[in-house]
């Protein structure tokens, strides 16, 4: 039996950046968000520099570095810009995501399986600097192992199949997909890789997901920021952290 810790809340602050980018400016600004939710409990601050930047800014990651007294995640597409960039800041985490121009978010997980040797030799550095490395894939056991074998010590599961579903009414693919999600995060903490989940998690789909014993983190964005137009973020914060809380307890 898998003893239930605490489930950690990652707060993802990237929309902030995107509603700032809209008219240009500084406001709102996401470093406020950052030290907010980092107020309010956040066990972690995430944020995804893309190479078009369009929302998080070099500016942003640079503030953050230095304001931050809970771990900061770098979401980072696998190039040689955003390694140089992560080399000199050594955050505590670098999360490696895929990354399309066209997309307007991220659309699946990293196949690591089809570039397993370039990855490999990739994160090396990252790793060889102190910086914990996940990667960000599918609920599939070719890509878990893949993951394990270049020396990834986190994976975080997308989650966005299964809440995609679920807010569609799609029933059985929304079964499919959570069963999908338990199965591979215990077959993750089996490897001995520790586990976390995002992508499009809300109110409504975040318990079931909560629940299982091996998953240690959520990182949870887009939905917190929506939701703290109408109740503000700390309000927004407190009620997912009570449904977390209620799934593990």
């Amino acid at each position: 039996m898998i003893p239930l810790g605490k489930l950690r809340l990652g707060v993802n602050i990237d929309h902030v950046a995107t509603v700032r980018n809209a008219r240009g400016g500084d406001t709102p600004d996401p470093l406020r968000a950052a030290k907010i939710a980092q107020e309010a409990g956040a066990d972690g601050i995430t944020a995804h520099l893309r190479e078009d930047r369009r929302h998080i800014s070099d500016a942003d990651i640079d503030g953050l570095m230095e304001i931050l007294t809970v771990p900061l995640n770098f979401e980072m597409a696998a190039t040689e810009e955003m390694q140089k960039i992560a080399l000199r800041h050594k955050p505590h985490a670098v999360c490696i995501v895929p990354e399309k121009r066209e997309e307007r978010t991220t659309e699946g997980g990293l196949e690591v399986a089809r570039e397993e040797n370039r990855l490999a030799h990739y994160i090396a550095p990252l790793r060889d600097a102190g910086c914990r490395v996940s990667i960000f894939i599918a609920a599939d056991k070719r890509q878990i192992d893949a993951a394990h074998r270049i020396g990834a010590q986190v994976i975080e599961l997308h989650s966005g199949a299964y809440c995609d579903a679920y807010h569609e009414g799609r029933l059985e693919e929304r079964d499919r997909e959570l069963e999908a999600l338990r199965e591979m995060s215990s077959y993750a903490y089996s490897l001995g890789l520790e586990v976390h989940v995002g992508h499009g998690l809300t109110y409504e789909t975040v318990q079931p997901v909560a629940a299982f014993p091996e998953v240690m983190e959520l990182n949870i964005g887009h939905f917190l920021i929506g939701e703290s137009i109408f109740r503000g973020l700390q309000p927004a914060m407190a009620e997912m952290r009570r449904l977390m809380d209620e799934a593990r307890g």
